[in-house]
């Protein structure tokens, strides 16, 4: 197992493990209505949730040595978004991104994709790389497509408060059992 740097380049972007001195931006992203059109309630309204979401990223560095990195095009300081992978239940990567909207339409939620692909699979390639969306979030499939995973699940949302939201897996490889029960608790 091999573990990710905390900071990597691609060809536009500035991948960096967050610091606390990245909360106003990343609240900033995940406080925007304009990207939880797909489901609301997960907006962020206070800067609590937004901290608690960077301490599980920083937890997911110390005990799987990758997680969220947050996303700076090259050459540029401003926080435009965070992507990255997350180990659920021991058994799968899910592959994660986020982008404010004036990054949008670019191909940059691709690009840090990508790299979070990539390292998933560098520091533990016997695991599935996924990406779990609802099925209106168009943008975020188109993503998980063109990153090459390919849909391995749709069904209901459990838990979501829309009793008709639809729940897609996007994966790099078929699903065990054990691995989709994880992925659908």
């Amino acid at each position: 197992m091999a573990f990710a740097p905390e900071m990597v380049e691609t060809g536009r972007l500035l991948l960096r493990r967050p610091v606390p001195a990245d909360l106003d931006a990343i609240f900033a992203i995940n406080s925007d209505p304009r990207l939880w059109t797909h489901f609301p309630a997960l907006r962020h309204t206070d800067p609590v949730q937004t901290r608690e979401a960077m301490a599980r990223w920083d937890a997911s560095w110390e005990s799987t040595g990758l997680g969220h990195w947050t996303v700076r095009e090259r050459g540029s300081d401003p926080v435009i978004g965070y992507a990255g992978a997350s180990l659920l239940g021991g058994m799968v990567w899910n592959i994660g991104y986020r982008l404010a909207v004036a990054a949008h339409g670019r191909g940059l939620a691709r690009e840090a994709a990508e790299a979070a692909m990539l390292w998933a699979d560098r520091t533990d390639p016997a695991l599935p790389r996924i990406a779990y969306l609802l099925e209106h979030n168009l943008a975020s499939a188109a993503v998980a497509r063109a990153i090459g995973l390919e849909l391995v699940h749709r069904g209901p949302d459990a838990g979501n408060p829309d009793p008709e939201a639809v729940r897609l897996v996007f994966a790099d490889r078929a699903l065990t059992a054990d691995q989709s029960a994880v992925v659908l608790a």
